[in-house]
Order: structure tokens, then sequence, then C-alpha cells
């Protein structure tokens, strides 16, 4: 984003804007880097695109930048790293995110991208692990994210703070996947607060409300990343059928093993997507 875009929002919401700053500059310092170009937050099964991108310069363990935490779900490594793409851009690498069912509050949610755009980047991939409400949809499939409802009643902007919300999941970088694979399909994501999994009642009313997929996380994130000028790229990957369309209980390690296994393929995946961004 441009230096204006993000001084007329950090008016707009002063303290978490500087909270991004001080973040922003201290990955500066960390690295070397004054600049990163594109971010990505990776989650559930995603984390090996980071090996495949380019090299890596940097890492530095979350907890160590400000608004930053320790990570509290298994499976994300708690770090941010620097990379040199191989087309010669920079990227940074989210792999601390922040659920909303955390209790830190939407602040924090939304901390990681704000801090990218501080940080000079134009544009996030945003990743998750989620459950699929299409039977066609099996575990290991990558759906990317036409639109989303957010059902945890809250929102990452404060304030009268009034965001257009059409077309946040860009459809330029829609089109861009899909010339990397032709056969990804478009899906509506619904955030829930969490941490419990849907109910076969609730993951009913999503479908009726026009869900493809069901999470934990992303909806909050976009809606900050389009306030701070990001254009957003969210791919899901389906880890399991949600409650009441699966036909066995619902599991965390159920979520981890099929993100393992996935993970390769959809991992090369994302990492052609990233050198055409």
């Amino acid at each position: 984003m441009s230096v204006s875009q993000f001084e007329n929002a950090a008016a707009q919401m002063p303290q978490p804007f500087a909270d991004a700053s001080a973040s922003a500059a201290a990955i500066a310092e960390a690295t070397g880097v004054q600049k990163h170009d594109i971010a990505l937050v990776l989650g559930s099964g995603w984390g090996e695109a980071a090996e495949l991108i380019g090299e890596t310069t940097h890492t530095i363990p979350a907890d160590q930048l400000p608004g930053f935490h320790a990570p509290a779900v298994a499976g994300h490594p708690g770090t941010i790293r620097s990379i040199l793409t191989h087309e010669g851009k920079r990227a940074l690498v989210i792999a601390a995110r922040t659920h909303y069912y955390e209790g830190r509050g939407v602040r924090a949610v939304a901390h990681g991208v704000r801090t990218a755009a501080a940080a000079g980047c134009e544009t996030v991939v945003l990743t998750n692990g989620c459950g699929g409400l299409r039977e066609e949809y099996g575990a290991g499939s990558p759906v990317l994210i036409s639109d989303h409802l957010n059902l945890t009643g809250a929102s990452s902007l404060e304030g009268a703070t009034f965001v257009d919300l059409t077309d946040l999941y860009s459809s330029r970088l829609r089109d861009i996947a899909r010339s990397v694979d032709s056969s990804l399909p478009d899906g509506v994501y619904a955030q829930f607060p969490g941490p419990h999994y849907e109910t076969p009642a609730e993951v009913q009313m999503a479908k009726t409300l026009g869900a493809d997929l069901v999470g934990m996380s992303t909806a909050l994130e976009a809606i900050a990343a389009r306030h701070a000028g990001l254009e957003v790229l969210g791919i899901s990957l389906v880890t399991n059928l949600a409650a009441g369309i699966s036909p066995v209980p619902l599991s965390h390690a159920e979520v981890i093993e099929a993100g393992q296994e996935a993970g390769p393929r959809i991992s090369r995946l994302l990492a052609e997507i990233v050198a055409k961004l």
C-alpha cells in the first residue's frame, strides 16, 4: 500500500496502526529489509510453502516483536520470515496467527495484516484449514475464497470506520490463481468464533446462508487488510467435512493429519501462485 493510504488509515485508528508501525520497524531493523512486497499468513497445512517461494534470509520468533504472541495452536510455528522470492520480491511470511477465540481481542487478530501493510506490502494471501460444506470437497481440496460471512459478532474495525467490502477477496488475484490451476473452485467462507467446532445445526444454518466453508479465522483479518489498503487473496484447505456433513466426529488431530497429507501439493500450488503475484 502507499504511505498516504496507511497514514489515512492510521488517522482513523491511531493505536492499532501505531502498534503495527512499531512491529514493522522492528522487522526492518532485524532484517535490514526496508520494504516487503507481499505477505502470506499461513494457516494449518500451508506451512511448507515458505520453503518453496524463495530463500529465507531472516526468521524472527513472533513473540519477540511488538504486538505478536507465541502460537496457541499446534501446527503453527510462531515465526515471522523475510523471504527473497525467486522473482526478486520480498515476502513477509506470518506463521503466527492470533485467533479470535484466544481472547486477546480483535486488535491482536488484525495485528499481523496491519503490520504487513506498515511493512510496505501491497498484497496479502490469507490461508486456512477449514471444514467443507459440500461433499465434493474432499479432505485436501484447496478452495479460493470469493466472499465471507462474518459470524463472530465482532469487527476488526473500531469506531465510525466504514469500509466497502465489495470484491474484498480480489477477483483479479483469483484469476491469477486459476491461471496456475484452472480447476480451483470458488467458495464462501463463514468464520465462527470458535474454539469449539460448529454443531450440525450451525453448519446447516451457514449452508442456508450461502457458506461453502466454515472455520475460525480469516474474515476478521480480511476486513482489517482491506481497511489498511491491501489486496486480498484467500485460499482455504478443506481438512474435513463439517459436522453433520461428515459421518464421523471431528477432531483437531484430523485437521492436522489432513493438512500434513495435503501439505506438499498445496504448498507447491501456493508457491506457483505467489510467483505470479
